[in-house]
């Protein structure tokens, strides 16, 4: 039996996939981060489309890793393919020396970073990567290979906060096959990368060996746990306009354990701008000590800690005399402005220079 191709994914079809991402700012300004391949691709053209419906516009953000001696004429040529489908964009360059360990987790790294830092420079709060359906097994598979947890097997999440801006995944439901029509459909050519195929590195052995898709009672099981994570960060959170978070005590040490370790993992590692979330044995430490009020000093008030970049402390409401626990950013580790989620901007919530 000869399977029927896969249909091109319109520009109708991405807005849908965009909408469960809402709300945006009024002229949405994005980013899309272009490797060249197919998937980035087909997301900066379909994100072009989706911006500049709204009056807005995206811009696309190639990283030069200099890993390959054409990587810097690879770049070029996409820069310029975008130019001439009218879409705005910059190469970005990792210098320096390159590492001989570890050097895929590090070129990770150094993308990111480059992307980040741009986003920050233009003022940009959503940054999309075209991670797709695929890219999502593969993620799966490798993490049950290493025994990840619940989350981890879940996969890579559709949207990450940052500080400064949010990074939107609208593909992850959509199989390569489609993406690689949307460009066959329009007629734009592609580069693939070598490295993708290459045996050293292990999704790249995924890849050569087949990886199962990501099982609907999975994803399930991943929004049902978000919805719940978002519904206690709702009920005990507060932030202000520095971007200090308040914890209702109280109301913190009534939930679930691992939904502790969930929520203060996300505030830690949101707040303190990580890549990472805290180390396990120190996480379930701090939640000890969030839940306990008599770890206390020589001047009778509960001893402050840090966490992974950030300062906790104990504090009486005058008002009403409940406890909260406030969390900030060490002091000098808040990049040089204040750590306002993005989704703050996106809903209007707060005022920013660049929004109309």
């Amino acid at each position: 039996m000869i399977a029927e191709p896969a249909a091109p994914l319109g520009t109708s079809a991405f807005a849908r996939l965009m909408a469960s991402f809402e709300p945006f700012e009024s002229s949405p300004l994005i980013a899309v981060a272009v490797s060249g391949g197919r998937d980035s691709l087909a997301l900066a053209l379909l994100a072009q489309e989706w911006a500049q419906a709204r009056a807005g516009r995206a811009v696309g953000l190639i990283v030069d890793h200099g890993l390959r001696p054409e990587s810097t004429r690879e770049a070029t040529t996409t820069h310029r393919l975008l130019g001439r489908h009218g879409l705005e964009s910059a190469v970005l360059s990792w210098s320096g020396p390159k590492p001989i360990a570890g050097l895929q987790a590090k070129a990770r790294a150094a993308r990111y970073r480059l992307l980040r830092e741009e986003c920050r420079r233009r003022g940009i709060l959503h940054l999309l990567l075209g991670h797709h359906a695929d890219d999502q097994a593969e993620t799966v598979a490798m993490r049950a290979a290493r025994s990840g947890g619940v989350d981890g097997l879940a996969g890579m999440a559709a949207l990450v906060e940052w500080p400064e801006l949010r990074v939107l995944r609208p593909l992850l439901g959509v199989p390569r096959t489609r993406l690689t029509a949307t460009l066959l459909a329009r007629g734009v050519p592609w580069t693939d990368d070598p490295s993708n195929l290459d045996p050293r590195f292990e999704r790249a052995r995924l890849r050569l060996n087949g990886a199962r898709r990501q099982s609907p009672p999975a994803r399930a099981g991943r929004t049902a746990r978000e919805r719940t994570l978002a519904e206690a960060a709702v009920a005990l959170l507060e932030v202000d306009r520095e971007g200090v978070v308040a914890i209702d005590r109280a109301g913190f040490t009534r939930l679930a354990g691992g939904l502790q370790a969930r929520l203060l993992s996300r505030i830690v590692q949101a707040l303190a701008g990580r890549d990472h979330p805290p180390h396990q044995d120190r996480l379930e430490s701090a939640i000890v000590r969030l839940g306990r009020a008599t770890d206390r000093g020589k001047s009778g008030r509960a001893q402050d800690f840090t966490l992974s970049g950030c300062e906790l402390m104990l504090r009486q409401v005058p008002q009403c005399q409940r406890l909260r626990w406030i969390v900030r950013p060490e002091r000098g580790r808040n990049m040089g402005q204040p750590l306002i989620p993005a989704a703050f901007f996106a809903c209007g919530t707060m005022a920013a220079s660049h929004l109309e």
